[in-house]
């Protein structure tokens, strides 16, 4: 595990919209008692103030002294600089404030911001899902190891970050994969109004439950038999769920080839919405003349299905010979990707992956 010695500190920050909870990383350990402040969201002054009140009483905690602040904040944002544009759950953060630029003024650090769908990647790709799968390959003594991944955080919203050979793609205009704007299949607008919370409530209703003061979890355990409901209704709910979801990853998978790991609060009915993903990344195309052809050029597979991790492991390898020498070598026709949840757990992913981006980025200045 990359930097799971490294003596260095980095101060990090979880931001939402009612609290902000301060901590300090070393070694890919939170080594601080973390400081939980209110985030007066509607006050700019007050925020601020809070922010740097935080920072200051984690650093407080530490021997010596952080090499830089590094955290995830909402979008939409312009990262690279460290300006926090318009935010809904921070609304005095309105206009653009250079938030990076602050910070660095005060700590005399550099500070790096990041979106929470980018961090939760970086953190699985370095210490979580990615080297998970790898270490699985070395188990059964293959040479076989990936080197990208697709991460997804489903709940309020619906993000997503891209890691290639431990480099976080963030693009251009720090907008690299949002997910989120992607078009969903079944209505007329975008991904995320039915992939996140309020699209498994609204679905829920439109198939005949009641979604008052119910929430994910509610609905989850409906389906299950575990609470009073509409069963069918929940079921139903986490179908189209999977399904405007798979079909997004689908899309997204086409353009990464690689794995693709699933974190945020929702993951945890991963069993009731994997299924319609499945079934829509495995899915064929039909041609003009109505032949079938498979929608990936990989075949995925669910990971946390031991059957099905096993395939994924050891393939399906022939033997080829080489023509006109003695020589054979080995051949898998099948092109695999694999699935599975977050081995972290989400918050401690976008942690270590804010912690793993700043040492990076110290590392590669140049």
């Amino acid at each position: 595990m990359k930097y799971n010695k490294d003596a260095r500190v980095v101060l990090t920050l979880d931001a939402g919209g009612t609290n902000f909870v301060f901590s300090a990383i070393q070694s890919f350990r939170e080594i601080v008692k973390p400081v939980c402040l209110p985030s007066h969201a509607g006050d700019l002054k007050r925020c601020l103030e809070t922010i740097v009140e935080g920072f200051k009483e984690v650093e407080s905690q530490i021997k010596g002294y952080p090499v830089a602040i590094s955290f995830a904040f909402p979008g939409p944002s312009d990262y690279q600089s460290g300006i926090i544009g318009d935010l809904n759950n921070l609304p005095s953060f309105r206009g653009g404030v250079p938030l990076g630029p602050y910070l660095e003024e005060i700590f005399n650090v550099p500070v790096f911001i990041n979106n929470d769908g980018d961090l939760f990647a970086y953190g699985e790709a370095i210490a979580g899902f990615l080297p998970y799968v790898n270490n699985k390959f070395h188990e059964i003594a293959s040479t076989r190891r990936y080197h990208n991944l697709l991460g997804i955080t489903l709940g309020t919203g619906f993000g997503a970050g891209v890691v290639s050979k431990n480099e976080l793609f963030t693009g251009d205009n720090s907008a690299g994969a949002e997910i989120w704007l992607m078009r969903n299949k079944k209505y007329d607008t975008f991904a995320e109004e039915s992939v996140s919370i309020r699209g498994i409530l609204r679905a829920y209703e439109k198939y005949g439950g009641n979604p008052v003061n119910l929430s994910p979890k509610d609905v989850y355990e409906i389906a299950r038999g575990e609470k009073e409901g509409n069963a069918e209704a929940a079921r139903k709910a986490y179908e189209e769920f999977g399904e405007i979801l798979g079909d997004c990853l689908a899309n997204a998978i086409t353009l990464v080839d690689g794995l693709i790991v699933i974190g945020g609060g929702i993951a945890a009915a991963y069993d009731l919405f994997i299924p319609a993903v499945m079934k829509e990344l495995n899915s064929p195309y039909h041609t003009i003349d109505q032949r079938q052809v498979p929608r990936l050029e990989m075949k995925c597979f669910n990971l946390e299905d031991e059957t099905e991790m096993s395939a994924f492991l050891v393939g399906d390898y022939k033997e080829l010979p080489v023509p006109g020498t003695d020589r054979t070598v080995l051949y898998d026709p099948v092109k695999r990707i694999g699935i599975g949840k977050s081995k972290l757990g989400t918050s401690k992913a976008v942690a270590f992956g804010a912690y793993a981006y700043a040492l990076h980025r110290l590392d590669h200045s140049d």
